[in-house]
């Protein structure tokens, strides 16, 4: 035996899907207006799971990127430093060189004395040197000037920390060179700037055993610097890979990303039209079906 329909039943049946109708339609809408099939976690509990995760490896992903945008400006810098510190190392070694020789004038002498002097000044210069206000020679402690005292250069106790970055899950990278590695420890014979004084004295004084025997400390800083400018080149080259890594991950993840929560919009709207017409037939349907009254009888 079948079930009695009735026309209450009829009625609300058709108002059940004609809400349907408007729900879906109300979705596609949404989805039109924003350009995201996502737009809340009843669309799609699944893709919102998947969309947060990749919304947090992004945000992630964005920190590390700005840790070596920050670790390649410093690095790029230091080197730029350790770039001019090579030039007055050079030259005062080619003066070291001419001075050793035995056959020149005093005047000549005092004249490369003089040179080597402003060469001091100049390395100084270099040791205070600043990036955004930052001492790039103090360690951790950039805002203190390595070398307060010109003169006394050579015995500068300097900050012999490192100051590292986070480039990637776990992988931590020390960006800065201290005063120490790249001039020398504080009262050493190869310390830089003894050196240059020991020198600039042997010049002074005529003294060419004197001038061969800082050449040779020279030669030995050199020695040390060419290693830290080669480290840092490397650390450079490594920073860049990162950068380049850090890139592809975020161009994969925003696909992934824009496969879960993008919407087709082409197909949005086809569906639009589609569920209009679906919504215009319901209603136009419904009306035929809705019993009259009595009072429509009676006209």
């Amino acid at each position: 035996m079948g079930t009695r329909v009735t026309q209450s039943m009829l009625n609300s049946q058709m108002l059940r899907n004609i809400n349907t109708n408007m729900n879906r339609m109300q979705t596609l809408q949404d989805q039109l207006s924003t350009g995201r099939k996502i737009n809340k976690p009843s669309d799609d509990p699944v893709g919102i799971s998947f969309s947060m995760r990749y919304r947090s490896e992004l945000n992630v992903n964005e920190q590390y990127e700005s840790n070596v945008s920050a670790s390649q400006s410093w690095m790029d810098y230091t080197d730029t430093m350790l770039d001019q510190m090579g030039k007055v190392i050079h030259r005062v070694r080619e003066l070291a060189v001419e001075g050793a020789n035995g056959t020149n004038s005093k005047e000549s002498l005092e004249a490369m004395r003089i040179e080597v002097d402003q060469m001091y000044g100049q390395m100084v210069n270099i040791g205070n040197s600043q990036f955004n206000g930052k001492y790039v020679f103090s360690g951790q402690m950039t805002d203190l000037k390595p070398f307060p005292d010109e003169e006394d250069a050579m015995n500068a106790i300097t900050d012999t920390r490192e100051i590292q970055f986070e480039i990637g899950l776990g992988v931590r990278m020390a960006v800065n060179k201290t005063a120490d590695q790249v001039f020398g420890e504080p009262g050493a014979e190869t310390n830089i700037f003894q050196v240059f004084k020991d020198l600039s004295k042997a010049l002074g004084d005529q003294n060419y055993d004197g001038v061969s025997t800082a050449l040779g400390k020279l030669d030995q800083r050199m020695d040390s610097f060419l290693g830290v400018r080669s480290d840092v080149g490397a650390k450079a080259n490594r920073i860049q890979l990162a950068a380049d890594r850090l890139q592809d991950i975020d161009v994969n993840v925003t696909s992934l990303l824009s496969k879960t929560e993008d919407a087709d919009i082409a197909k949005v709207i086809t569906n639009i039209k589609m569920d209009e017409n679906v919504y215009q037939a319901s209603l136009s349907a419904g009306s035929r079906l809705i019993q009259p009254s009595l009072v429509d009888f009676l006209r």
